[in-house]
């Protein structure tokens, strides 16, 4: 029987090589689960799910506490520097049937660097991939993750000002996923990622199924 004082969440991270989407991973779980290295190459190259332990003292409901338990699906990225779109596409359909095909998917995270501007051209192939795996309602239940965010502090940007020299793509993103935007830093640790997934999740409240592939 389930615990009626424990939420899971089940989220898959997205994104393009060496945005730091596995180390995301990593931190949300509190764990090195996932590989997680500099590489001129695309590191990741199969779906792999990581559990969180039972987390408590985060979120309270109907006046008691809860427990948080976290699965993250860390993927191949896309781009990938050794796999193709339908390899990338194919792996990961069949990763989300396997681990969220009875429960559901409750949020999507695309992980983007804070310190690379986000075109046009290479925004497109990503979010087509997205589109393509999680249907075309995926904008109600995804959020950006924008990692290196030290890099953009350290050269003077403070959230504020780092948005509104932010080039026209990410800002369109933003906007289409209801600015559902988090920036991480290398400080941040398990209980701030926790916290900022909880509230993600509170305002999407979805519950989603996947498409038939």
């Amino acid at each position: 029987m389930a615990d009626s004082n424990e939420m899971t969440i089940n989220l898959v991270v997205l994104g393009k090589t060496q945005t730091g989407k596995s180390a995301a991973g990593n931190s949300l779980l509190g764990s090195a689960d996932f590989e997680s290295r500099l590489c001129p190459s695309s590191v990741t190259t199969r779906c792999s799910l990581g559990r969180s332990a039972r987390i408590s003292g985060l979120i309270r409901r109907n006046s008691r506490e809860s427990a948080l338990r976290i699965r993250v699906l860390d993927t191949p990225s896309y781009p990938h520097s050794a796999l193709g779109k339908q390899q990338v596409r194919d792996t990961v359909r069949a990763a989300l049937a396997q681990h969220f095909g009875e429960q559901g998917l409750h949020l999507a995270l695309l992980v983007l660097r804070a310190d690379l501007p986000l075109c046009p051209d290479e925004s497109h192939d990503t979010l087509q991939l997205i589109q393509e795996l999680l249907g075309p309602t995926w904008k109600d239940f995804t959020a950006v993750l924008l990692t290196h965010a030290d890099k953009a502090r350290e050269a003077g940007y403070s959230e504020e000002t780092y948005l509104q020299s932010a080039s026209s793509t990410l800002l369109s993103l933003l906007s289409s996923v209801q600015h559902l935007a988090y920036t991480v830093y290398k400080a941040d640790k398990m209980a701030s990622m926790c916290l900022i997934l909880f509230r993600t999740f509170k305002r999407t409240n979805c519950y989603y199924l996947l498409p038939d592939a």
